[in-house]
């Protein structure tokens, strides 16, 4: 049982923990870059005619706003000018530039994220009902369908996450590795790293899946 606790918490921690440290080991400015995370993603918007999409800093996470029409990036990545801000930076323009295409995948990935979020609160309240309900109709069949009914709501969320990996991964491997190669925005004996960058922001969100496949599989067990 302990040795099952433990690979639960490494299957989900050590993915975090390889994507921070990538991220990290490649955030030293390097003054030899054409410029800084913010600069090269301004660049590169407007050399694909998105001149209307936007740049600017967050805290919330690296990420493309497709609604708001933003790229938004962490002030280290925006104003650092270092292998990680310009991989990162190249990712969340693919984003934009996977938009522009009118790609399918992203555009239902933006749907299932919003139904993910009301069906994940929705199935916390289930969760937490379930017992309570479940005693008060003096039957196991009404706990088994409302529990039935949380795990399908929370189902949800692994759906959204089996579509935002190819996302990601179109997103660094299909448009952001080989602007940065052709362009020669980066010297070929960085690509190595670059590239590492790179898939670590394509499997930003596999530790979130990983999570919902864990607390999914936990339900299905209780309702053995």
């Amino acid at each position: 049982m302990v040795f099952l606790l433990v690979a639960l918490v490494a299957i989900i921690v050590l993915p975090q923990i390889w994507v921070r440290f990538t991220i990290d080991r490649h955030s030293k400015d390097r003054p030899d870059l054409q410029g800084t995370g913010g600069e090269l993603a301004r660049h590169l918007l407007d050399r694909f005619g998105l001149k209307d999409v936007k740049v600017e800093t967050t805290d919330r996470g690296d990420h493309y706003d497709p609604e708001n029409r933003s790229v938004r990036l962490l002030q280290t990545h925006h104003d650092g000018r270092s292998l990680a801000a310009v991989a990162i930076a190249a990712h969340e323009v693919g984003h934009a530039i996977q938009r522009a295409h009118g790609d399918r995948w992203l555009g239902l990935r933006q749907k299932l994220a919003k139904l993910a979020m009301t069906t994940d609160r929705l199935a916390a309240v289930f969760f937490i009902a379930s017992p309570f309900l479940g005693a008060l109709a003096r039957t196991p069949v009404a706990f088994l369908a409302i529990a039935g009914i949380g795990i399908g709501l929370l189902a949800v969320r692994i759906v959204f996450t089996l579509v935002t990996l190819p996302v990601e991964i179109d997103a660094s491997f299909s448009k952001a590795l080989p602007i940065l190669k052709e362009g020669r925005y980066v010297d070929e004996k960085d690509m190595p790293a670059v590239k590492g960058v790179l898939r670590a922001a394509a499997f930003t969100y596999l530790a979130g899946a990983l999570i919902a496949l864990v607390n999914l599989a936990r339900w299905i067990r209780v309702l053995r």
